[in-house]
Parts: structure tokens; C-alpha cells; sequence
């Protein structure tokens, strides 16, 4: 989603609504005169040091929204069910001579 984009005198005068925009995962870009001199985002927001600088930029541009932290506990560690080497195998068998 394409962040919003609101001057100072409007972010003033309902600051209150453009807040809860952002508690909703948005980005909203603030105005000077037309140019973008700030932005609000939900905190923990800064790009990650590890992000391909493609997506940071990407996401900068408010093309394309991050996904929140991965939580260990909300995935768990499924046991194998197969031996190492069984996916191989069975594509070698289905793929014949090829």
C-alpha cells in the first residue's frame, strides 16, 4: 500500500486519526510546502541491516510492506520424515534418462 501523504497543517488538526493509520501497520509521508520532510511509521520500523537493498529500497518507497519479526514459538520444528537424499533420489527415478 502507498503510504499516505499529509501536510502540517492537516497532520496537526487530525493527528489523532493519521496515528491510528500508522498503530495499523501504515506509513504516513508529512509535507513542507510539498516536499516530504518526515515520516511516521509503527516503531521497529527501521529496515534491517541484513534486508537486500533492493527490498529496503523498495519498501522505502512504500512499494512493497516488511514483514514482522518471525516468533519461534508460533512455528514449530516438524521431524523429517524422510531420509537425507529421498527427494533426489525420487526425482532421479521420475526423470529417467533424460
Amino acid at each position: 500500500m502507498k503510504p499516505k501523504t499529509v501536510g502540517l497543517r492537516e497532520l496537526k488538526n487530525r493527528l489523532s486519526e493519521y496515528v491510528r493509520h500508522v498503530k495499523r501497520g501504515h506509513r504516513v509521508l508529512i509535507t513542507d510546502r510539498g516536499d516530504v520532510v518526515a515520516e511516521l511509521r509503527p516503531p521497529g520500523g527501521a529496515l534491517d541491516d541484513d534486508l537486500d537493498p533492493g527490498l529496503a529500497e523498495l519498501a522505502r518507497r512504500g512499494s512493497l510492506t516488511l514483514g514482522k519479526p518471525h516468533r519461534r514459538g508460533l512455528y514449530p520444528v516438524m521431524p523429517r520424515i524422510a531420509a537425507d537424499g529421498t527427494a533426489t533420489r525420487l526425482l532421479d527415478e521420475l526423470r529417467g534418462d533424460r
